[in-house]
C-alpha cells in the first residue's frame, strides 16, 4: 500500500471536468485508488463519490493506492494531481 498527501491548488477544487479526466486516469491501473478528504472516502474511478468528498482549492486530501502495480501506479497518479489540480 502507498499513501500521499497532496493539496489542492486548482482554483476551484476537483469539480467536474478534472473529475472525469481522474477516473478515466485511475482505469489504466489495476490497484485500487483512495482519495480521502477527512472522514470521507471514494474510490478514484466514481466520478459522483468524487465530486461528492467536496474538495476545494487548499484542501489537502489522502490518496491511498493499493493493489499488484501500485509501484508504478502511485506516482503516476502523485504526478496527475501535480500537472492537473
Amino acid at each position: 500500500m502507498k499513501t500521499f498527501e497532496y493539496t489542492i491548488t486548482d482554483e476551484v477544487g476537483i469539480h467536474a471536468r478534472p473529475a472525469g479526466v481522474l477516473v478515466k486516469e485511475a482505469k489504466n491501473y489495476a490497484s485500487k485508488i483512495t482519495i480521502a478528504k477527512g472522514e470521507k472516502k471514494a474510490e478514484a474511478t466514481k466520478l459522483m463519490a468524487i465530486m461528492s468528498l467536496g474538495v476545494k482549492k487548499g484542501d489537502t486530501i489522502t490518496v491511498t493506492v493499493e493493489g499488484d502495480d501500485e509501484d508504478a501506479c502511485a506516482p503516476a497518479i502523485e504526478n496527475f494531481f501535480k500537472e492537473n489540480l
